[in-house]
């Protein structure tokens, strides 16, 4: 599974492929790449479809696994969607059914790789034809060979500590081109699964991004395999993992995926790339750059904007002060806030942070590109970092993070309020709507009297009699 095999060896190829007796991976129902796809593909690899859809499908499949609740039982069990799949027959058709549009995803990357691996073989196999690709890369492919050796540390080890009191949440990210990304996610899945941790981890064509919590010596081995990883070793170092108060239970499952953009920016890394970002400033250089910037607030005609580019649910809770702050829902609508006002930032300094310093990247890239910035600096390690050494220097109220804390607190600065009363308040909880999603700030007193919805549509609905609990009535609207 993680080493892409010639789609020339025909036959051979689709007996070593997982079969699934009860899925018809065929039915081109399920799962239809776009015309444009298939318009981009050679003869030979369109042939290989119904093998790509497989290895997609697989591979999907293979990162819901998680180990069974009793010890007695060897099996794999799934979850997903947070639903607890015992057998292959329920995960396949839940996958097949709900997940199609990823599967899709997944099946144009493998196609994708497969026409680069042709390409590849044909220039290096001049001399004979019938060698595996395998022969030609640089390292051990094997994903076992890969883990590292758990056999001196009981399970009760591993695991002890994963809550949030004892555990611990990696945050990271690396920019480095991969040319097999698919391989790095059969890998990560396999590392996260061997030491116990959940989270999301993010891999593409440009690197990996990824938040995993668990026991502080399951992250301390993932640290230490990460950085003895050929991949990585050279692009990464200690300082570039951020490290906060939790465990696996901040997540409700482990999510690992390939994608476009480890960060999704909604633009081609081909377009907008990381490799022209801006200047990265340590914490300490860019506590200079604000404390400057701020000295010079009152003047009428300031050349600097301190510029978030988070979403604004995350900088409404915390936040640099003087910042701009724009008004958009995700890191997807960035660009299109840039476009719009390119005025804005004509001829300025622009100094740039986000949560972990990601989005800063590509942000800066795009910022960058426009060519309307005097100069742009990014946070290097974001607010995670610059909180290390500044718990209480200019960027006051809770730092926004994504998964089930919400926020991380390093000073006791409020600077939002409930949305009902108006009262000083920074604890986020969902709308208590089931089929909604949102975040909202509602404070004690007016949970108490029972407003605990994010709007008043969703107020209304939570006052009706609940429907027949069924799997689609959860679902987001």
């Amino acid at each position: 599974m993680p080493s892409f095999t010639s789609p020339d060896q025909g036959d051979d190829l689709e007996a070593c492929v997982l079969r699934f007796s009860d899925l018809d991976l065929k039915d081109t129902r399920l799962i239809n790449p776009s015309s444009s796809l298939k318009g981009e593909l050679d003869v030979s690899t369109k042939k290989k479809y119904s093998f790509a859809k497989k290895k997609a499908f697989a591979l999907f499949v293979k990162t819901k696994e998680v180990p069974a609740h009793t010890p007695e039982c060897k099996e794999k069990w799934w979850k997903c969607c947070q639903q607890l799949f015992r057998d292959r027959i329920s995960i396949h058709k839940h996958v097949a059914t709900q997940h199609a549009d990823e599967i899709c995803h997944e099946t144009a990357s493998v196609l994708k790789q497969l026409a680069v691996t042709l390409n590849t073989s044909k220039t290096l196999g001049s001399e004979d034809n019938r060698k595996p690709l395998k022969e030609y890369l640089p390292c051990n492919r094997e994903v076992s060979a890969w883990l590292p050796d758990i056999s001196c540390f009981s399970p009760d080890e591993l695991i002890s500590g994963q809550d949030s009191d004892g555990g611990e949440v990696l945050l990271y990210y690396c920019y480095r081109d991969l040319e097999d990304p698919h391989w790095v996610c059969a890998w990560q899945t396999a590392l996260c699964q061997h030491l116990s941790l959940t989270g999301k981890v993010r891999i593409a064509t440009e690197g990996i991004n990824g938040t995993v919590g668990g026991s502080k010596l399951a992250t301390r081995l993932y640290v230490e395999v990460m950085l003895s990883c050929p991949l990585f070793k050279d692009y990464m170092c200690k300082d570039d993992f951020k490290t906060s108060k939790g465990g696996a239970c901040c997540f409700p499952e482990l999510r690992v995926g390939v994608f476009e953009e480890i960060v999704p920016m909604g633009i081609s890394p081909n377009k907008i790339s990381y490799k022209k970002p801006g200047i990265h400033l340590s914490p300490g250089e860019f506590h200079k750059e604000v404390e400057k910037f701020l000295s010079q607030a009152n003047e009428e005609q300031s050349d600097t904007i301190l510029l978030d580019c988070r979403n604004f649910y995350e900088s409404k809770i915390g936040r640099f002060q003087g910042c701009l702050a724009p008004d958009i829902r995700k890191f997807s609508y960035f660009p299109s806030y840039v476009d719009k006002n390119l005025e804005l930032f004509r001829e300025k300094k622009v100094l740039m942070y986000c949560t972990g310093g990601i989005r800063c990247e590509r942000g800066s890239a795009y910022l960058k590109a426009k060519g309307v910035c005097k100069e742009v600096f990014q946070l290097k390690g974001g607010i995670h970092k610059y909180l290390e050494e500044f718990p209480d220097g200019f960027y006051k109220g809770k730092l926004f993070v994504f998964d089930e804390r919400y926020a991380l607190s390093y000073n006791s600065d409020i600077v939002s309020e409930c949305s009902y009363c108006g009262a000083p308040w920074d604890q986020y909880k969902l709308c208590s709507t089931p089929q909604c999603r949102q975040l909202i700030l509602t404070c004690p007193a007016c949970q108490r009297q029972g407003v605990t919805a994010c709007c008043v549509t969703c107020q209304d609905k939570g006052r009706r009699p609940a429907s027949s609990p069924t799997q689609s009535s959860f679902k987001e609207e």
